[in-house]
């Protein structure tokens, strides 16, 4: 006898807009099957390897058996403490890695979990748009709605704070932040931070500041941390990832730090839902955080090679770009006459360059497109020449 079963997938999962990177990811499949030689700079994974001292350091961790139990769920006492030690190092900032620190499987989870720590159903989460696409599929898997704070060129691409609505605000959980910004690649200075956390004492709303980017700058202009602001820790926490800064997006590893209640709240939902990093993968990781700062440059220094002739080849073009200071994006206004998505249609079918449509970002993201320097110095020269070639 066949049975046959209706599956429906649950609400939550059907009004889940396409994944941005899946679409991208389809196009691409496309191209690359009618043998386009495709430059990709759409999707924000660095191809300079991990640095060889971490990769070294990971083999000898992966071969003791201690490591091969369940790990803790916050992390390893000796990776806590190197992030709190980094902290210091990096931002003057104390954390007390015992209650103010959290591992994390990237920082995606941690992002993607933390409103189930704290939003009820019906709860508002401010959230900026272009943004993070998981900012708001995290709201509402937890059953909140998202209020979206428009980023625009005219505010260095800030939320105004002061436009968010009375009755908005005291229905508000959560402040998702974002500095250096994905996508549009702004940095924020210690005055918006200032207002950001007077904002979030006023109305009770726990800031989560996403700055995975931190350690990605150009012309020595060094980004703040927004914990290093006096009264955030009040407020909020700050999540990081490994992912950028050490070149170890495939690691999957992270962490959370800040007020110790958020931090407890995030580590319940961990404690339900994950089993904590791969210990070996803790412990090449403290490698990592105590890496030398030359090694940094010099990844920085590749990164910004990269973007001076993303900038320099596409002046010539009708494309605006923005010069960042920090991350490895560069955001670009497109010509008149163009969408995002039709525009990014355009560069991949005639100059075989695929970048990322801002739309997909939010809608506050319509109108511009994001380029990851993601690709070697001679590829990025490469398809700003073919950029160039589309108006020729």
């Amino acid at each position: 006898m066949k049975y046959s079963l209706h599956i429906e997938l649950a609400d939550r999962v059907r009004n889940l807009p396409p994944y941005l990177f899946a679409r991208i990811d389809a196009m691409k499949r496309k191209a690359l099957q009618e043998g386009a030689d495709l430059i990709d700079l759409s999707i924000g994974d660095p191809d300079i390897p991990t640095p060889q001292h971490i990769v070294e350091a990971m083999k000898k961790a992966v071969e003791k058996p201690e490591h091969h139990r369940y790990p803790s769920y916050e992390g390893m006492q000796s990776y806590r403490d190197a992030v709190a030690k980094w902290y210091k190092r990096r931002f003057n900032v104390q954390l007390d890695p015992d209650t103010e620190v959290l591992s994390l499987i990237g920082s995606k989870e941690g992002i993607g979990h933390v409103p189930l720590a704290f939003v009820n159903p019906g709860d508002i989460v401010l959230v900026p748009s272009p943004g993070y696409p998981v900012y708001s599929i995290g709201t509402l898997f937890a059953g909140g709605a998202s209020y979206f704070m428009p980023l625009k060129e005219e505010n260095g691409f800030l939320p105004d704070i002061d436009a968010i609505p009375e009755d908005v605000a005291r229905k508000a959980k959560l402040m998702f932040i974002n500095y250096p910004n994905n996508p549009t690649a702004a940095t924020a200075k210690e005055d918006f931070f200032k207002k950001v956390i007077e904002f979030a004492a006023k109305y009770n709303i726990i800031v989560c500041h996403d700055a995975a980017y931190s350690e990605i700058y150009f012309d020595n202009k060094r980004p703040l941390s927004f914990l290093s602001v006096d009264g955030a820790k009040e407020v909020g926490i700050e999540f990081h990832s490994l992912s950028k800064t050490y070149c170890m997006t495939g690691w999957r590893i992270g962490f959370a730090a800040g007020n110790r209640e958020v931090i407890a709240g995030l580590g319940k939902i961990k404690t339900n839902l994950d089993s904590g990093v791969f210990q070996a993968i803790q412990e090449a990781a403290v490698v990592a955080l105590n890496t030398e700062d030359s090694v940094l440059s010099e990844l920085r220094k590749r990164f910004q090679e990269r973007r001076d002739a993303l900038l320099e080849g596409l002046q010539s073009t009708p494309l605006k770009a923005i010069k960042p200071e920090a991350t490895f994006y560069v955001w670009a206004r497109v010509p008149d006459g163009y969408d995002s998505t039709n525009f990014v249609k355009k560069m991949l079918e005639k100059a075989h360059v695929l970048a990322t449509p801002g739309v997909g970002f939010g809608d506050a993201g319509e109108g511009y497109v994001r380029f990851a320097l993601t690709a070697e110095l001679k590829r990025i020269k490469e398809a700003a020449e073919r950029i160039k070639q589309i108006w020729r």
